[in-house]
């Protein structure tokens, strides 16, 4: 296991990758990390198509800090530092990660999925297991965005914020495979 800084994961685990190549690496990142501070690295590292599996939790949100916008952050959501809500006119849309990659010649495989319910997890699992598996099969440079909640941060419950995520994170980020080199032969 390795720390790397705020954003920074994608470099650490490619200098891992490519001292160690023989190594299983994987960065866990969220949505604050990789799609702010760390965008030039995940792009970078997804354009080198570096033999690695990032794994990419999407809450729409800075949960780990105090709840403030986030890269991700909805229209009109609100947070710590945009109480009235995301203004897109001032604050840019949200960035999607998943879809941005996609247009990289370099990934071999991109999903999004989400883990607020059953099914959700069980494509999730499936998802990440992929993306495993290409990592030791050598096809390069998987990521698995996974749509999830952070009660806390949003002021809900648990069980409205799952409502909250399928009825909103998942039409403005919507569900399924973006690239798989597997099915573009």
């Amino acid at each position: 296991m390795q720390e790397a800084a705020h954003g920074r994961a994608p470099a650490v685990a490619t200098g891992i990758k490519r001292a160690i190549p023989e190594s299983i690496v994987f960065t866990y990142q969220g949505d604050g990390d990789l799609a702010s501070i760390g965008t030039a690295e995940i792009i970078h590292a997804a354009a080198r198509n570096e033999n690695m599996t990032v794994i990419f939790v999407n809450n729409a949100i800075y949960g780990m800090t105090g709840g403030q916008m986030a890269p991700t952050t909805l229209p009109n959501q609100r947070t710590t530092t945009s109480p009235r809500g995301r203004d897109v006119s001032s604050a840019g849309n949200p960035l999607k990660m998943a879809e941005m990659l996609a247009t990289i010649d370099g990934p071999a495989y991109i999903e999004r999925t989400t883990v607020h319910n059953i099914k959700g997890i069980s494509r999730t699992k499936k998802a990440i297991q992929k993306a495993f598996q290409n990592q030791v099969d050598k096809k390069g440079f998987s990521l698995v965005e996974i749509l999830s909640t952070c009660p806390t941060n949003w002021g809900m419950t648990p069980v409205e914020s799952l409502s909250w995520l399928e009825d909103n994170m998942m039409e403005y980020f919507p569900l399924g495979v973006y690239k798989d080199i597997e099915e573009e032969k």
